[in-house]
């Protein structure tokens, strides 16, 4: 078992193509969609799911209110307005719910966030973001409404999120935020379930030749 394992992890190693999105400090500006129960057939409607590929989702997030039926851009939607723009989206509470569907995180991640904030989010939601990259970060009620106030009176206010201390700050304002250590260290080094299970082939070598 342990072989094939070991044997499974080098042929690997030989094909895994370099880690990207190392996760320690975001600085960014914020995008403010103070929308509550924002569910995932907004994020990403289910006539666009036709894709096998996590790539070219983002083209279609909130299709529904970034367009109208003919599609032009609805000029109030937050993601049509030049002043905001940024790597943060911050959504108002109960952000996810619905369905299960994991190509919410996709297009979320595939327009160019990095980070979501929020008061609260749908359980199925924030393991589909984690998975995939994007940090699904839970704050109080009291910094959430700071932060919106504070966005839509700068939409240039910079937002740091230090994952490595596990803080969010913005206009002088921090807050500390909770998050699987699993999933904490697969962020900031980069990895993937599979990733991970790579890191620890030395480990896994050395329990290999103990045991055999």
């Amino acid at each position: 078992m342990l072989i094939a394992c070991q044997k499974t992890i080098n042929e690997q190693l030989i094909t895994k193509q370099e880690m990207k999105d190392k996760f320690i400090t975001l600085k960014s500006t914020a995008v403010p969609l103070s929308v509550e129960n924002i569910d995932t057939d907004q994020i990403i409607p289910a006539r666009f799911l036709k894709a096998t590929t996590r790539e070219g989702f983002g083209d279609n997030l909130f299709r529904d209110w970034r367009y109208d039926s003919s599609n032009n851009p609805i000029k109030e939607f937050v993601l049509n307005q030049s002043k905001y723009s940024g790597k943060i989206l911050v959504g108002g509470k109960n952000f996810g719910c619905g369905s299960s569907r994991e190509h919410a995180a996709w297009a979320i991640y595939d327009y160019g966030f990095r980070v979501v904030i929020s008061s609260f989010f749908a359980d199925i939601f924030k393991n589909n973001a984690l998975n995939n990259g994007l940090l699904p970060l839970v704050v109080s009620d009291k910094f959430l409404k700071g932060l919106f106030e504070t966005i839509v009176v700068n939409p240039q206010t910079e937002v740091i999120v230090d994952l490595e201390n596990q803080k969010v700050s913005a206009d002088g304002i921090t807050e500390g935020f909770e998050i699987n250590k699993y999933k904490k260290t697969c962020m900031i080094n980069g990895y993937d379930d599979i990733d991970y299970l790579l890191s620890l082939n030395s480990e896994i070598r050395a329990f290999d030749l103990v045991h055999s």
